[in-house]
């Protein structure tokens, strides 16, 4: 594909994460929408109201994929579907945009991995933390030891509103008849139709991955590009359900601690927290200092190490006070105060030109690597290694047990 040549794509999954992602990628240039598939026949409307009474619409993802004008595809899908249509749209050689997590089960992960090298084509995973410049600014800091040798990370993502704890709206024609019910459940548990099911999918656990899925791997993926890290080796999770009481059967509280090779770290997820809209962040504590990174900004507090580690001998006999002293101060010779040994109490804050929108240089990564053909660095193998941990969370809570990774072969134990 030449550098000038358009690039021509489907949206498979055409709901709120899916339309968005398309309306990201067609504001590029030289990008367009031919196709698009969902399963519910209003939002198929809405797409030929947006990008066109002439752009192809279809139920069934297949159609998309034997498309020759069809050169990448949008996988929106809810999670239960990510793993089987990736392997297929790369066996029909499309490249690949996928909605985070990569995958719904870690069965799942070395065969999508296994996928994208026997295609050779480019996958990319849609979780936009990769792209953020604030990621990007973490990384270079922690890079040039701007706080030290980090110990503990604190991470969390708290929302307080309705559609943030997944109460989508569900359309009032909502039916057998304009739902196609059985090719969504088709991988998963055969049940009568279910409008809240399958508009509020991320509630069960037959067709997401709850929080795991959808907030923890964003959290992994900031933390995993400013630390370069490649996992953790011990996950343990605990929550439960405390006020979203709606029939759902995943946590709308949950908390985990993993264990890293130089540090450990602290996630939590809150629906009803009773602080702002959304709340997040990531903080990391390192030995000279702390950093905090949000959606929009950096924020860098240096705190050097301490030349001493100070003494508290007033229980001591006088002797021992004495010989104490003299063995102190031979290691730690005592200094005269001067002006210059004053440290400045400041915090260094970087923010993002307000133009920086991460979602849409996610978006112009992907399309960059599918005309360059040098793949964006959140492949489908950095993609597992954010999705395993996410998805072990969820094992460790169900199975009230701590579950071994290994980041490297990708194996839980």
């Amino acid at each position: 594909m030449a550098a000038n040549d358009n690039i021509q794509i489907a949206l498979i999954g055409a709901g709120g994460m899916g339309q968005g992602d398309a309306r990201y990628a067609t504001s590029l240039p030289s990008v367009k929408l031919v196709a698009a598939c969902d399963l519910y026949k209003g939002r198929l409307e809405h797409c030929r109201e947006v990008w066109g009474a002439d752009l192809f619409t279809t139920r069934d993802y297949r159609e998309v994929l034997n498309r020759n004008d069809v050169d990448a595809v949008i996988i929106g899908t809810p999670d239960h579907w990510h793993s089987r249509i990736t392997i297929d749209a790369l066996r029909a050689g499309k490249d690949v945009y996928c909605e985070k997590p990569m995958v719904q089960k870690l069965e799942q992960g070395k065969q999508v991995i296994a996928a994208q090298k026997e295609s050779g084509k480019i996958v990319q995973i849609g979780s936009q933390y990769a792209s953020s410049m604030v990621y990007q600014k973490a990384r270079e800091l922690l890079a040039a030891g701007a706080i030290g040798k980090i110990n503990l990370v604190e991470a969390w993502l708290d929302r307080n509103t309705a559609i943030g704890a997944w109460q989508y709206s569900i359309p009032p024609d909502a039916s057998p008849d304009t739902v196609d019910w059985d090719r969504y459940v088709e991988p998963t548990v055969k049940r009568p139709f279910d409008a809240t099911r399958f508009f509020r999918w991320r509630n069960y656990r037959d067709y997401g991955t709850g929080v795991a899925g959808d907030l923890f791997v964003h959290l992994l993926t900031g933390l995993h590009v400013a630390t370069g890290s490649a996992g953790p080796s011990r996950i343990f999770a605990t929550g439960g359900l405390r006020y979203w009481n709606d029939g759902r059967d995943v946590p709308d509280v949950m908390l985990a601690t993993m264990d890293y090779p130089e540090f450990n770290l602290v996630l939590r997820v809150n629906f009803k927290s009773g602080g702002t809209i959304e709340d997040f962040g990531v903080k990391f504590t390192g030995t000279e200092g702390v950093m905090s990174t949000g959606f929009t900004e950096l924020k860098l507090w240096r705190q050097p190490a301490e030349r001493e580690p100070g003494y508290s001998i007033e229980t001591f006999s006088k002797d021992t006070r004495e010989k104490f002293l003299a063995e102190y101060r031979a290691k730690y010779p005592q200094r005269t105060p001067t002006p210059g040994g004053m440290a400045a109490q400041t915090v260094e804050t970087y923010t993002p030109p307000r133009s920086h929108n991460a979602h849409l240089e996610h978006h112009r990564n992907f399309y960059n690597a599918v005309r360059s053909r040098k793949p964006f660095f959140e492949d489908a193998v950095f993609g597992f290694r954010a999705a395993g941990p996410a998805l072990l969370t969820n094992t460790s809570l169900w199975e009230n047990r701590a579950c071994g990774w290994d980041p490297e072969t990708m194996t839980a134990s």
